[in-house]
């Protein structure tokens, strides 16, 4: 599972640029599904066939990321968020940039020892940041198969904690696919069972819109990771989320302007977890949704949960999760697509 997780987080594959992605995912669960195709949008579906009941696992597969806007004559490159940043993580990063070839560059700004007092007592903008790829001008640049348009991604690779955690880059929600993927291939569900690696999450749940739309599931599950709020200072966010305690299962997101998940999946979800002895943790979120969201307002509606992985740090290169939690969370599906017949009749 680590090296599942190694490989889908140190790819790099930007919301509307996740090919890279998309590749390692087919060829793990190759061998492991009746049906495999990418759809109009991107996303990949693969499929176990069972009976009439239908079951939608998904998860996102794409990562926030840059794009280049400008290169000016001296070959600095400027760039644009793709996905919601938080302006002074950008800073001083190392990223790649998709050309001819992956091309290595820094993100930097005016130097603080240039810079007047009030200045210095400022948070640098995105704006007001550049990259630098060690180019002498603008045709450097281009020479390297970079232009406006190009992606560009963190560069990351995961490292090992102590206690059984880990950090990396794209824990969200390369997490959510390692283990959408590993319950796909250990369950042994009846029902049919499509897994489907979306695309542009990030952007607005836009691969599980069209997705939903065409498989027109049953129900659905969600993957995702959600914030633990058990870091130095966060009384103030009153929820009571921890790394090492178990998978996250959803009840309100967004203040529910996102998804308030029914009672017939929350009682799915949990007493799954009570009768396989499987630790989990409630989430009613004040912000933030998942492609739960788009899924459950999809057609004339369709019943969607969401089981997360707790993780510190999200939306940054060193976001940390525990291992624990991960092996748990997939024990949890696993189980809920096996025990899925008890709970739901087709269409209701």
């Amino acid at each position: 599972m680590l090296e599942l997780i190694k490989r889908l987080s140190n790819a790099h594959g930007i919301s509307g640029f996740e090919d890279e992605v998309k590749d390692l995912i087919k060829a793990e669960i190759e061998g492991h599904a009746d049906d495999i195709r990418v759809d109009k949008l991107g996303n990949l579906i693969a499929t176990k066939n069972g009976d009439e009941k239908s079951v939608m696992l998904t998860a996102h597969m794409d990562e926030i990321g840059f794009v280049v806007k400008k290169i000016d004559e001296k070959g600095f490159i400027r760039f644009t968020p793709i996905g919601g940043w938080f302006s002074q993580i950008v800073l001083a990063q190392r990223v790649v940039l998709y050309g001819k070839r992956k091309v290595y560059g820094v993100v930097g700004c005016k130097p603080p020892h240039v810079m007047k007092d009030e200045e210095r007592k400022k948070a640098i903008e995105i704006s007001d940041m550049f990259i630098d790829v060690g180019a002498k001008s603008k045709e450097d640049v281009l020479n390297l198969g970079i232009n406006v348009g190009t992606p560009i991604a963190i560069d990351r690779e995961v490292a090992l904690l102590g206690n059984n955690r880990i950090t990396g880059k794209a824990f969200d929600n390369r997490i959510g696919v390692a283990v959408a993927i590993e319950s796909f291939k250990k369950c042994k569900s009846s029902a049919t069972v499509h897994l489907v690696a979306t695309v542009q999450e990030e952007v607005g749940l836009k691969g599980a819109k069209c997705s939903a739309y065409a498989l027109s599931p049953d129900l659905a599950i969600a993957v995702d990771s959600c914030v633990s709020t058990d870091f130095p200072g966060s009384e103030s966010v009153h929820m009571d989320i921890s790394l090492g305690k178990g998978p996250v299962i959803t009840i309100v997101d967004a203040s529910g302007r996102g998804l308030i998940v029914s009672q017939k999946v929350l009682r799915w979800l949990r007493e799954t977890a009570e009768k396989n002895a499987i630790p989990y943790q409630l989430e009613v979120a004040e912000g933030g949704t998942t492609d739960a969201t788009a899924i459950n307002l999809t057609k004339e509606g369709i019943p969607a949960g969401v089981v997360s992985v707790p993780a510190r740090y999200i939306h940054s290169p060193v976001e940390v999760v525990d291992l624990s939690d991960v092996h748990w969370t997939v024990e949890l599906i696993a189980k809920a697509l096996e025990d899925v017949n008890s709970y739901f009749e087709v269409g209701k």
